[in-house]
């Protein structure tokens, strides 16, 4: 009997990046979370080019790939790294890579691995909801502080005292009024 495996989903979701505009999975995590060896991913992959458009997968330039080792734990080429640039899937293309693997823990782990997926493009929907609403706000906000200017400078207007009367011009006496 299989032992069933369960790997939380947060755990899949932080090895999802963003690529070319795409959330992708490298080769190597989902390799891992098939428990299968990288190279016997692409080899079945490979085998199967035709389920892999570029939409489903695709091969990082070298440029991304620099990248990606400045940014995570690759190991260097020539110390037991990589050789070739990685693949990185999509979510159809990680579905389609546990169909073309036909192991049974790889069909299991593909449910977890789409509702990762699925998960962060909740969460981007949620943040581009909460940036428009931002944004009218911004915007109610900005017409009405043209208006509450306004009523605070009439209510300054009406609140500054009249302008005194005018001093005459000339030489005054203040005397009590003593008849000369």
């Amino acid at each position: 009997m299989a032992k069933s495996v369960s790997v939380p989903v947060e755990a899949i979701e932080q090895r999802i990046l963003l690529i070319r505009g795409k959330k992708v999975i490298l080769d190597s995590d989902l390799a891992r979370i098939y428990a299968i060896p990288t190279f016997r991913l692409n080899e079945a992959v490979k085998r199967n080019l035709a389920r892999f458009p570029e939409d489903f997968m695709f091969q990082l330039t070298s440029e991304e790939y620099k990248v990606l080792t400045s940014q995570i734990a690759i190991s260097n080429t020539g110390r037991g790294g990589r050789r070739t640039s990685p693949y990185v899937f999509t979510e159809h293309g990680a579905m389609m890579a546990a169909n073309v693997l036909k192991s049974e823990r790889a069909v299991r782990m593909s449910v977890y691995v789409v509702r990762a997926f699925v998960k962060l493009r909740e969460m981007f929907a949620t943040h581009v909801e909460l940036a428009q609403k931002l944004s009218e706000l911004e915007w109610k906000v900005g017409r009405h502080d043209a208006d509450i200017g306004a009523i605070v400078d009439a209510i300054r207007q009406l609140t500054t005292p009249p302008d005194k009367p005018r001093r005459r011009i000339g030489f005054r006496v203040n005397e009590d009024k003593v008849p000369y």
